[in-house]
């Protein structure tokens, strides 16, 4: 798959997936480090042991990964300039 726009030549592509990929970054990091609320709780499991449970538990949810968030927001961006993906012609 490529990103693909009829009126775009590729150095426009290739700076404006850098710029989406660079943005998208910047957002993923903002929101997962920066804003995330938190506050450690230490609990106890069925056996009696205490463990550190984190503010989301073991599984934070789609937006909790700051890797999904930053790919998500990345294709955001290339669909709102306009891009489509398309399929890739074998080299």
């Amino acid at each position: 798959m490529q990103w693909a726009k009829p009126d775009a030549t590729p150095e426009q592509l290739q700076e404006d997936a850098i710029r989406c990929q660079q943005e998208a970054w910047r957002e993923a990091s903002r929101n997962s480090w920066y804003y995330r609320p938190f506050s450690p709780v230490f609990v106890r499991d069925a056996f009696g042991r205490p463990f550190f449970g984190g503010p989301y538990g073991l599984y934070p949810g789609p937006f909790g990964d700051p890797y999904l968030e930053e790919s998500r927001l990345s294709q955001f961006c290339m669909r709102s300039k306009g891009y489509e993906l398309q399929s890739a012609e074998p080299k």
